[in-house]
Formats: C-alpha cells, structure tokens, sequence
C-alpha cells in the first residue's frame, strides 16, 4: 500500500512563489513515476507536471517555464516549486504515483490528501 501526504500549499499573492511536496512511504519510490495533477473548482482534474523514475520531465503549456518538478529519492519525495504563480493557477494540487509510458503518464489510485494553493491579492 502506497501513501502519499502532500504539504507545502498557501495563500501567495500574483508573482509570488510557492514549494509543494509529497512524501511517500509503503512503497518501493524508484518503482514509480510520479505526478502532480490539480483541480479548480468547477474543473476537470488535469495534469500539471510528471517526473519518471530516471528524471525525465513534462509540463503542461500552462506552467511551462514556471513550474519545476523534482524528486528526492533518498527522502522518498517530489517536490512542485511554483514560481510567476497566476490567479489561475488556483486549484487543489495532489501528488499520485503511477507509471510512465511511450505514451506518456498512466496515473494509478494512489493519491495523496491535495494540498490548496490560492493565488490572491
């Protein structure tokens, strides 16, 4: 059984930033590729950003050049840091644990709480 506890969420205000994280434990880390997803409301959850087991990145174009992924595999965690933060980078954000394909990240159901990020002046 995987567990994931995300931390690190807040109120910023527009420019600011901001470093999520997701500890996991029950598992084998290295075994995984690993994502951050969000959720407004009233939205569909979408995916922000994965990292796979070797390093590889992808962003989604709406936090390219903004957002940063990473992990830790000594600590067991992934890391989201949040810099330009947007009012429309609003949402819960949430950890998963999955796999990565050719074609592209496959989530699986073990997700963390979420943790909130309001951007707001």
């Amino acid at each position: 059984q995987v567990q994931l506890v995300e931390s690190g969420g807040g109120l910023v205000q527009p420019g600011g930033s901001l470093r999520l994280s997701c500890a996991a434990s029950g598992t084998i880390f290295s075994n995984y590729a690993m994502a951050w997803y969000r959720q407004a409301p009233g939205k569909q959850r979408e995916l922000v950003a994965h990292i796979t087991s070797g390093g590889a990145t992808n962003y989604a174009d709406s936090v390219k050049g903004r957002f940063t992924i990473s992990r830790d595999s000594a600590r067991n965690t992934e890391y989201l840091q949040m810099n330009s933060l947007k009012p429309e980078d609003t949402a819960v954000y949430y950890c998963n644990a999955g796999k990565y394909y050719s074609s592209g990240y496959v989530p699986s159901h073990y997700w963390g709480q979420g943790t909130q990020v309001t951007v707001s002046s």
